[in-house]
């Protein structure tokens, strides 16, 4: 047996399970809790508010042989599992300088690889820097898979060939694609330094298979690497993360609380974050789940408690707590530190909530952790963010949007994650050309607004490029001189590009005249491109004088036009950008800088 030693002062780490919707999450958290939770037996999962808690005895007797293998004393008194999957919770789970979650189990179904919000987890818990552990689920739906009891090394070495052979490609490609954020990862069993390589334990949440190897993985690398995070004091005043806020019927407004350091006692005053200003009140209950075996009896769903000590989950009843929100962050204080904690509390919101940067986009979110997700993923991608706050969509954020519109139109959209739109928002928004892109899915929103944004740039140079002259070749016909003078007319081939009305003409790198009309097939038109013989009006000019027959003219684009035109060249048709050149030297003979 690994050896328990007792060290009082190390909480249970607190484990997150987050994946791609469908993945099999909630499959892996139900399996890790096994049906132990609705056993009478003693030293059974004790389920906590929003949280099991998987006592070291219970690890022991799951893993006990793998355990035994990493040769360690287990300090952790077992391991705090959040109840709801998915990076929503996930990021709910924040406190200062990072996560509430020590240690994260990402679930990737094996035959589907990963999905976006498989890529966007890995984003989140690389920017929070959050160990994780990958659980390689559903090996079970791997066509030939052979269920085997024992250990899931020997049930994958007992198939056949082909279906090894299936296991280690999909294995590498995970591996690859977690190479591409920049983590080396490898099969669990041929990792040599888990501080180093992410581990990928191949599992079946249905069969159980692996599910005593990813507890083992779990556990040791929380036992060998996170031992000095989990240090906490139980006698100190609590601190602890709003994980949700919930209607209770008979209690009014209560706050689920994951508290991961120091001891909550009914009466405690407690600071908790607000949008405004830090909340202050009083615990007037503590409350737990009724065990699983005494709530079919009862009907209550909850029994008090006096005291609740990290790491655990709690409910706390307390009055004036309607205003809080999920992921903010809750203190014990006495009436010696309130002032201190309020400081504190104040600050740790304030680096979340973006109030006042002079350029970019507004994010609006949920919660605090949602906002502080979402603005990290923005941040790692470069893009500036003005104002990043908690709530619905306001009229003043819409203003405030507008008034990017003249500096930089593409900083002119709110993107809001996971709140409720109104028509009436959205209609407002549009008058005053605001975009607004919503969405309750972190990797949908980001992605609709790099979209947005693409097709913006794009739409918003095309009417750059409409103001512009355009580059133009054309060759004066011989034999097609209709007048001479006031306004010379001249019928034109177009070689190359496009000539409107308006356009400056110049020849030999001087301007000569502006077009002033356009004839084609016995028609006035303002534009007309490449391959067509046109009659142009030029007032200014004389044949014979400023031009001959069989002369080359170009369309005289201004310095400034072509500077523009360079930055726009995507836009541009090859043939234009090599009259570009050509316009370029001509005008370089008298000025060798010019366009530069």
């Amino acid at each position: 047996m690994a050896k328990k030693a007792s060290a009082p002062n190390i909480r249970s780490p607190v484990c997150s399970v987050v994946g791609h919707v469908d993945h099999g999450k909630s499959s892996i958290l139900d399996s890790i809790r096994g049906t132990r939770i609705i056993s009478k037996e003693a030293g059974g999962i004790t389920q906590a508010i929003g949280a099991s808690i998987i006592p070291l005895d219970v690890l022991q007797k799951k893993a006990g042989a793998l355990l035994d293998a990493l040769k360690m004393d287990l300090t952790i008194p077992g391991l705090l599992f959040i109840d709801t999957p998915g990076h929503a919770a996930f990021t709910s789970l924040r406190k200062r300088g990072g996560n509430l979650a020590d240690i994260a189990i990402l679930v990737v179904d094996i035959n589907d690889g990963f999905k976006p919000q498989t890529d966007e987890c890995v984003e989140i818990l690389k920017n929070y820097k959050t160990p994780f552990v990958i659980a390689a689920n559903k090996i079970d739906m791997i066509g030939g898979w052979k269920e085997k009891k024992g250990p899931v090394l020997q049930a994958i070495n007992s198939q056949q060939d082909n279906v090894k052979k299936i296991i280690d490609t999909k294995l590498y490609e995970m591996v690859g694609k977690l190479h591409e954020f920049g983590f080396p990862s490898e099969r669990f069993d041929r990792v040599s330094d888990f501080t180093k390589e992410i581990a990928i334990v191949p599992v079946s949440a249905k069969t159980g298979e692996g599910i005593p190897e990813l507890l083992m993985v779990v556990t040791g690398l929380a036992q060998r690497y996170l031992e000095k995070c989990l240090e906490c004091d139980i006698t100190g005043p609590a601190k602890g993360t709003i994980l949700e806020v919930k209607e209770e019927k008979g209690l009014g407004t209560t706050i689920d609380v994951i508290i991961y350091d120091g001891k909550i006692n009914v009466n405690d005053t407690i600071v908790i974050g607000g949008i405004d200003a830090p909340i202050v009140t009083k615990v007037r209950a503590l409350l737990q789940p009724m065990p699983l075996a005494e709530m079919r009896d009862k009907k209550a769903k909850f029994r008090g408690v006096k005291e609740a000590t990290a790491a655990t989950g709690v409910k706390i009843a307390a009055p004036d707590i309607t205003n809080v929100i999920a992921g903010m962050p809750l203190r014990g204080a006495t009436p010696e530190t309130l002032e201190q904690v309020k400081k504190e509390i104040q600050a740790e919101v304030d680096e979340v909530i973006i109030e006042t940067e002079k350029e970019g986009i507004i994010v609006k979110a949920d919660t605090i952790g949602s906002l502080e997700a979402i603005v990290g993923l923005l941040k790692s991608k470069g893009i500036s963010i003005r104002k990043a706050t908690v709530g619905e969509v306001s009229k003043k954020d819409i203003a405030d949007a507008e008034s990017s519109i003249e500096k930089e139109p593409l900083n002119a959209v709110i993107l809001a994650f996971n709140i409720p739109m109104s028509e009436d928002i959205l209609d407002f928004a549009k008058t005053k050309n605001v975009k607004v892109v919503h969405s309750d899915i972190i990797y949908t929103l980001i992605d609709n607004f790099e979209k947005w944004r693409e097709d913006e740039k794009k739409r918003l140079e095309a009417k750059e490029l409409e103001g512009l002259v355009r580059p133009c070749k054309l060759r004066v016909m011989p034999n097609y001189v209709f007048r001479q003078s006031n306004p010379a007319i001249v019928g034109c081939d177009i070689l190359a590009g496009e000539i409107r009305v308006g356009s400056p003409v110049m020849k030999d790198g001087k301007d000569i005249s502006t077009v002033k009309s356009i004839q084609h097939e016995k028609e006035s038109i303002s534009v007309i491109g490449t391959g067509k013989q046109v009659a142009i009006a030029l007032p200014g000019v004389t044949v014979g004088r400023q031009i001959t027959e069989n002369d080359i003219i170009y369309s005289g684009i201004p310095e400034p036009h072509f500077r523009k035109l360079k930055t726009l060249k995507q836009y541009l048709k090859k043939e234009e950008i090599e009259v570009m050149k050509e316009i370029a030297e001509l005008k370089r003979r008298n000025n060798p800088l010019w366009g530069v």
